[in-house]
Order: structure tokens, then C-alpha cells, then sequence
């Protein structure tokens, strides 16, 4: 039994955080499956990386038909990936009945701060898509409850990405609920609407440790104690979020849904790669393991993972400490809140950016390429 088989006894699902289209062509992506991934993800980054950095691609963009329009070049290059990989992944949701198996593509990242042009735009992929195992996804602003409301209700499978903040993820847990109360409302079935909630991690470690050393250095006699906080808000913020999640999921009116058919928006924990090399590999997996979790890795914690991963119920422990470390770093000066909206904000433009490094290196290797258009 691998590890991630292990994983997925305790009930966390092990997703993988890339795509390019070489692995679905050799057979990458099948032995990971086999190996026990249970479903994939991806975003502009991941697809900037993939498209820009390899020769994958250069085919596929001789052959189209408009490859001066690098908009419309990447969304098919896009669904197409996304397309094969979720028919790689198909019999894994089939056996799972619907559990796992799923493959996400983001909206386009322009459109975080807006809802109506995020709903027909994640329409337009569920449909262009037309698979039961893909995922929209979806940023989890103030502007996105309104879209992940409306999308759950017409029967669409959301990733709500971009969460940081517990205030934030209650407000997707209340859009994810109210979304399948409309569907049943409607007389429609829930049953087969899957969602997950991505609480992303490692970011909130990388923005605090920065301001507890700008603290450190301008308060010299609580530098010690200030220094040894770092790497611990993020993994305190998350188990708290799981809290969250299950306390939502005991209420009457969760159980009622559940009793109707649904199935629990999982939370998903995303941005778990380790970026202080000074900190464990897996210091933003190990802790958070447990039920009704999807942990989504990049390949080298992934490897990690399968390498050394120490396989344990963690998520639901030491939420006490937990609190007790955020409750010290809000008295040390650390405003969670005001550190979480920093995140979302930089979240969103870091994301619009990439896509935008992504078309200018579309269109500077089509132009190489001297593909027709």
C-alpha cells in the first residue's frame, strides 16, 4: 500500500498541483494515478510554466487556425489538457462514485472582482468542457460568493480557490450551502455537484515570518521571542479552518443537505510546497491530514511525500495550541486579518500576471514558430 493509499483511508485525497501535456502523452499522469493520486489541479501559473518553458505545445500551435489571437490559443491549449487529463482520471471517479477524480481549470483571472462576467465564464467551461469529473474554478473574493452561489445551483462542480482567512472560507462554506439549497429549491438533484474549498497555506508563513523579522529588528529585546514564531501561523490558521468546516458540517442545516444527497464541500489545502528551505519538506502536509481532506502538491513535495511521509490523523489535534499561536501573534502586533487580505490581493494580481507573461510568451513563440495566422 503507498502512501497515499494510506492517506486516503484516513479520508484525505492527494491531488496533484500540474499540468503539462508531455505527461498525459507518456504516461506520467497514469502512473501517478496508479500510484494513488486521486485528481489534479491547475492555474495560470502552472499553464504559464507549461506552455512557456517546454516544446510540448509547438504542435499544437502550428496547427491553429488563429494563433495571432494568443487569448483564444491558450483557452484551447488549456481545455484540451484539461480535457485529456479528466478522461485519464474518469475511472478513478467512476469507482469512487463521484468522490474523486477531478481535474480543475481556473476562470480567467481578470475576472476576480467580477461576478457576472466569473459565471458565464465558468459556464462557458462546464459546458465547452462537458465532463462530470472537471472542476471551475473559481477565486473566493467577496465578488466570487455570488458566482459560487449561482454555479453550485446550476449543477456545477466549483473549486473555490484563494481562501486564506477563516471569515473568508465561513462565507464560502454559507455560498456553497445556500447554492444547493437553490438547486433544491428548483426541484433539481445535489448529489452529483462536488465542491472543494482551497485554503491556501504556505503564503500566510512567508507574509508573517517577514513581518515578525521587521519586528525582531526594531524591538531587539523580543527578537528571540518574536524569531521563534515563525513557521507556525500557517499550519494554526489551517487546522482552525478545519474546525470551521467541521463544526459546519454538524449543523441541521448541513445535515439536512447531507440527508438529501449532497455530498461536503471539502476543504482543500493548497500552497503546501515548502518555500523557507529551512523548514520540513512537509511541514504543510503532515499536520493536516485527516477526514473529508484533499491535500493539492506540486511534484517535489509530492515526491516527498511518497519518499518519507509520516501517515497519521493530525488535522483535528492541538487546536488549542493552535489558537494559543494566533492569539500571540495578534499581541505581538500580527493582524491576521490585515495579513490575509494582503494575501487574497496579491493572490488575485499574481495570478492576472501570470497570465499575461503567459501570453506575451504565447505570442513571442508563435511569432518563432512562424505559425501561420
Amino acid at each position: 500500500m503507498t502512501t497515499l493509499e494510506r492517506l486516503a483511508e484516513l479520508g484525505q485525497s492527494v491531488w496533484i498541483d500540474y499540468i503539462r501535456r508531455r505527461m498525459l502523452e507518456d504516461g506520467e499522469l497514469a502512473r501517478l494515478i496508479a500510484q494513488g493520486v486521486r485528481g489534479l489541479t491547475s492555474n495560470p501559473t502552472i499553464f504559464e510554466q507549461a506552455i512557456g518553458d517546454s516544446d510540448d505545445y509547438d504542435a499544437a500551435i502550428r496547427a491553429d487556425a488563429d494563433p495571432t489571437d494568443a487569448r483564444a490559443l491558450f483557452d484551447r491549449l488549456a481545455r484540451e489538457d484539461v480535457a485529456r487529463a479528466a478522461d485519464l482520471f474518469r475511472p478513478l471517479y467512476d469507482r469512487t462514485d463521484g468522490l474523486d477524480g477531478y481535474v480543475s481549470i481556473e476562470v480567467a483571472p481578470g475576472l476576480a472582482r467580477d461576478a457576472a462576467g466569473t459565471v458565464a465564464e465558468a459556464r462557458r467551461l462546464w459546458r465547452d468542457l462537458d465532463r462530470p469529473n472537471v472542476m471551475i474554478k473559481v477565486p473566493g473574493t467577496m465578488e466570487g460568493l455570488f458566482a459560487i452561489r449561482t454555479l453550485i445551483a446550476d449543477g456545477v462542480n466549483v473549486n473555490v480557490t484563494l481562501i486564506f482567512s477563516r471569515e473568508r472560507y465561513r462565507a464560502v462554506l454559507e455560498a456553497w450551502a445556500a447554492g444547493l439549497e437553490d438547486r433544491l429549491a428548483a426541484g433539481r438533484p445535489v448529489g452529483r455537484v462536488a465542491s472543494v474549498a482551497s485554503f491556501f497555506v504556505s503564503r500566510v508563513d512567508t507574509l508573517v515570518d517577514r513581518r515578525l523579522e521587521a519586528l525582531a529588528a526594531a524591538r531587539p529585546d523580543r527578537a528571540a521571542a518574536l524569531l521563534a514564531l515563525r513557521g507556525r501561523a500557517a499550519v494554526a490558521n489551517a487546522k482552525l479552518a478545519y474546525r470551521v468546516f467541521a463544526e459546519t458540517l454538524a449543523t441541521p442545516r448541513v445535515r439536512a443537505l447531507l440527508a438529501r444527497g449532497a455530498r461536503p464541500q471539502r476543504p482543500l489545502w493548497a500552497s503546501t510546497s515548502t518555500k523557507n528551505p529551512a523548514y520540513p519538506d512537509l511541514l504543510y502536509v503532515e499536520p493536516l491530514i485527516g477526514p473529508h481532506t484533499v491535500n493539492t502538491v506540486p511534484p517535489k513535495t509530492l515526491a516527498a511525500l511518497l519518499d518519507h511521509g509520516r501517515v497519521a490523523r493530525t488535522v483535528d489535534s492541538g487546536w488549542d495550541d493552535a489558537e494559543a499561536v494566533l492569539a500571540t501573534l495578534e499581541a505581538e502586533g500580527i493582524d491576521l486579518a490585515e495579513v490575509t487580505a494582503q494575501l487574497e490581493a496579491e493572490g488575485v494580481a499574481a495570478f492576472a500576471r501570470s497570465e499575461e507573461t503567459l501570453l506575451e510568451r504565447l505570442r513571442a513563440k508563435v511569432s518563432a514558430l512562424g505559425a501561420r495566422g
